[in-house]
């Protein structure tokens, strides 16, 4: 390892055969210097060589507000030095205040250029904005956000998540338009729950920003409409596939994408099912941008239809598609809360009986899913599914 001032540099090399307290110091000291040059108003830069790589030998990039995703940054560079890489952290830039017309420019996502490899999937523009949005939305610092997250658009799972556990960082100040609340553990692999509201313009907002914090899961836990005639109220459905008539990522993400679950995850929800004894169905979700779609009903049934969709709701496919888009394993568990299509609409006088059986069970098992990926993938689950060809170097491939 070398010091000089503001900068630090590991040769991986040099770490190979030495126990994990020392590639964790080496990866704290590299950590360090990012978040020092935050705290002094600049951006900080990693350069990493990677004598075994071919074509893409050295990679850098820049770093916003490092402190808030710590632990990713350690792993990540912990993986890269025990493969003998050389890294190098120091200062880069003064950063640029948000409204300064170039900071606006560099949040664009639709630059890219083909002739390098990132090493970042976000320019530092993009995370110090987003991780100001996040504190703005949901009352709570990025920092304390955990490696697994649940998003929700019903009060009733807050209140289940605060009973099970009632020392949760919860929002600094009433009226956050998305609060967040968070079991803090010592490694970070704690869970957040993020009550979106109701949309899918919401769960884009919240995704777009959680995703710069690099989680391990994202998974969607809400009501949904049962469309076939067996189901009931209060049975659940693990989404196979969405059927996206929400729009709000069209432009950027076209429809003929397929976006899928995370294979393994929805093997560990399955699993909790059925453990549970619950009954549930697989299928698609068709996820809507209009709540009252029943009022203008042929073209959404013709589709419902045709997809052979078993639920409709207005948020699952959104957050999938984010998930595909920033590379997050996700994954979509619902409860039938009405049966739009069989003379059982969601009305008020039932509804209130039907959250109270329903939502310590939903939060249960999701929180049982999360517990096995701890266990069985404690640093992250496989994402092959979700990288793309020009992968950035973190979170992707180490052999390319």
């Amino acid at each position: 390892m070398r010091t000089m001032g503001d900068v630090v540099e590991v040769d991986g090399t040099d770490l190979q055969g030495s126990d994990a307290g020392d590639v964790e110091k080496a990866t704290d000291r590299l950590v360090d210097v990012l978040v020092a040059a935050d705290e002094d108003g600049w951006y900080g830069r990693l350069e990493v060589v990677r004598p075994w790589s071919q074509h893409n030998p050295h990679l850098d990039g820049e770093f916003a507000r490092a402190g808030a995703i710590r632990r990713y940054l350690c792993r990540e560079l912990a993986s890269l030095l025990a493969m003998g890489a050389r890294i190098t952290a120091s200062r880069s830039r003064v950063q640029p205040p948000f409204d300064d017309p170039d900071f606006f420019v560099a949040l664009d996502e639709d630059r890219v250029d083909t002739r390098s490899k990132k090493l970042f999937l976000f320019s530092p523009e993009r995370m110090a904005l987003s991780i100001d949005r996040i504190g703005h939305y949901t009352g709570t610092p990025a920092v304390a956000f955990q490696r697994h997250v649940l998003f929700t658009n019903y009060a009733m799972h807050v209140q289940s998540f605060l009973e099970r556990f009632p020392d949760a960082v919860r929002p600094d100040r009433p009226g956050a338009q998305m609060p967040a609340y968070h079991h803090v553990t010592e490694a970070g692999d704690g869970v957040s729950l993020v009550n979106i509201g109701v949309g899918p313009a919401n769960a884009k907002t919240a995704t777009d920003h959680v995703a710069v914090l690099r989680p391990d899961t994202m998974i969607m836990i809400g009501h949904c409409g049962g469309l076939r005639n067996h189901q009931q109220k209060g049975d659940f459905v693990l989404a196979t596939g969405y059927q996206r008539a929400d729009h709000v990522l069209d432009e950027v993400l076209p429809l003929d994408v397929p976006v899928v679950p995370n294979h393994r995850l929805n093997s560990y929800l399955l699993d909790a099912l059925q453990r549970a004894g619950m009954t549930y169905r697989l299928g698609i979700v068709h996820t809507t941008d209009n709540r009252d779609w029943e009022f203008n009903q042929q073209a959404t049934l013709r589709a419902m239809r045709l997809s052979r969709s078993v639920a409709v709701d207005m948020e699952s496919a959104t957050i999938a598609a984010n998930g595909f888009r920033y590379r997050v394993p996700h994954a979509t568990l619902l409860c039938v809360s009405d049966k739009p299509l069989h003379g059982s609409p969601k009305l008020a006088a039932g509804a209130q009986e039907f959250y109270e059986a329903s939502k310590r069970h939903h939060l249960d098992l999701a929180l049982t899913a999360l517990g096995s990926v701890r266990r069985e993938h404690p640093e992250g689950l496989p994402g092959q599914e979700i990288r793309a060809v020009d992968e950035p170097l973190f979170g992707g491939p180490p052999d390319l």
